[in-house]
């Protein structure tokens, strides 16, 4: 028996791997967190499937289903929204399953921020302006965050952030990252990422928390904040050009590029 773990995406049902739609068509049991898991991914699932909803069930409850489903010799297709290797709460289920030696694998998925990008339209590395994205959020209610991860911090750099799980603290970001960024920075935040009811808000680190207070946002949003959101007479990637000699392309060969 093994409990698969799949990044789910974020949101949309066909935002999925091929692989992991495949675990869901052959897992006898599924589980999922249906707050934010779309069910269009249960339609994968087998007829007869075992289906639970984990959204409100404790740690201890989940390792009862994944007990039951070991001693049933029955696989598990675990289901999380969109990557497993950031903010899934994955680590602490993968360490209970290696003290009940039960099996495991994990499949990756579409991450939000890249969704969020593709729906900004917008690559978030720009030659010359922006070449690092810093994944990160805010302390919460779930998990502190580490004393030297800090908004100010990672601001020094200048490099585009992508907050996560952090509408509810506009204002401090706002605060924090003006400093550095300065007033006129691009801001872009993505509500519901490739679900039905996308939403985008554009402004600055000056004017979006009027925007916000216009079309009040709850949660499930992902937070943009760097020059390079808005760059657009930057300098074109040498990766292309005719001039660029690399594995695949020599100079006599660049007429037929």
């Amino acid at each position: 028996m093994t409990v698969h773990f799949i990044g789910a995406g974020p949101g949309a049902a066909d935002l999925i791997t091929v692989r992991g739609r495949d675990l869901i068509a052959r897992c006898p049991v599924c589980l999922f967190a249906g707050s934010i898991v779309p069910r269009e991914l249960l339609d994968y699932c087998p007829a007869d499937a075992r289906i639970v909803d984990t959204a409100s069930l404790s740690l201890d409850e989940i390792e009862v289903e994944y007990l039951r489903a070991h001693e049933a010799g029955q696989d598990i297709a675990r289901l999380h929204s969109g990557d497993l290797s950031v903010w899934s709460a994955v680590a602490e289920q993968m360490r209970r399953l290696d003290r009940l030696g039960i099996d495991y694998t994990l499949t990756p998925g579409v991450p939000s921020f890249a969704a969020a990008a593709a729906a900004l339209k917008r690559e978030l590395t720009i030659p010359e302006v922006a070449q690092s994205l810093i994944l990160t959020r805010v302390s919460g209610r779930a998990s502190k965050m580490p004393e030297r991860e800090t908004l100010q911090n990672f601001a020094a750099t200048g490099a585009t952030l992508a907050i996560h799980l952090a509408i509810h603290a506009l204002d401090k970001i706002v605060a924090d990252l003006t400093p550095h960024y300065g007033a006129d920075c691009p801001v872009a935040i993505v509500v519901k990422a490739s679900w039905p009811d996308e939403k985008i808000l554009r402004g600055t680190l000056s004017t979006i928390g009027a925007e916000v207070a216009a079309e009040p946002i709850e949660r499930t949003a992902l937070i943009f904040v760097g020059p390079g959101l808005k760059a657009e007479d930057f300098r074109e990637s040498a990766l292309y050009s005719t001039d660029y000699v690399r594995r695949f392309r020599s100079p006599k060969e660049k007429d037929e590029a």
